[in-house]
């Protein structure tokens, strides 16, 4: 049987800055962020379905691409971005000036030092492998392309590899960022992380 491809992008820039944005901000693309995504996907659509976290700065363009392409399209709640608790929608360098402790608490330790009310990141890395799980099951053979955020790149990378939690955010994953993972056989790999554009040489694969 084929492998199951998955093609993962970050959505692009929305609007509002640069801020914590989980669950709980629901901020459209930018006219910037849709460039974005429209440049790192090019025009071509080789892909079987499409599958969306439910927020807008995801879905709006995931419905757009589903439509124009006439691919099925799946909005998962599982790949909402990971709870932000009381930051959620604060301008990160505010954070950092007038929290200075809890902020530089966070970065040392994401997984104990959360915001107070955040989702915990054992949470985030149950429901991204439990979603990654069912693509493998209802999915085999096909290729598919996911939007969602860079939290939950960051906890599927870290699940496919194993990796603890308090890791992740080691891994950059820019605006329109693409990950692409090829289960086969012999389980997953990740066959390139962050890249800009897909390769169109690849397309086909």
């Amino acid at each position: 049987m084929p492998d199951l491809i998955l093609d993962v992008i970050r959505h692009g820039e929305p609007v509002g800055g640069s801020r914590y944005r989980g669950s709980g901000t629901d901020d459209p693309l930018s006219p910037v962020g849709w460039d974005q995504m429209r440049d790192a996907l090019g025009t071509s659509a080789p892909w079987d379905g499409i599958i969306s976290s439910p927020l807008s700065r995801c879905r709006q363009f995931a419905v757009d691409l589903a439509a124009r392409h006439g691919l099925p399209l799946v909005v998962d709640p599982d790949l909402i971005e990971v709870g932000m608790g009381a930051w959620e929608g604060r301008d990160r360098v505010a954070v950092a000036r007038e929290d200075p402790e809890d902020f530089a608490a966070f970065y040392r330790d994401p997984v104990g030092q959360r915001p107070l009310g955040a989702e915990p990141l054992e949470r985030l890395a149950a429901r991204v492998g439990e979603a990654y799980r069912r693509y493998c099951e209802q999915h085999p053979g096909r290729h598919l392309l996911i939007v969602c955020h860079a939290g939950v790149m960051r906890a599927l990378v870290g699940h496919l590899l194993g990796a603890d939690a308090r890791r992740w955010y080691r891994l950059r994953v820019d605006y329109a960022g693409l990950v692409r993972i090829r289960h086969g056989a012999f389980g997953p790999s990740i066959e390139w992380f962050n890249r800009a554009r897909l390769d169109r040489a690849s397309r086909s694969d």
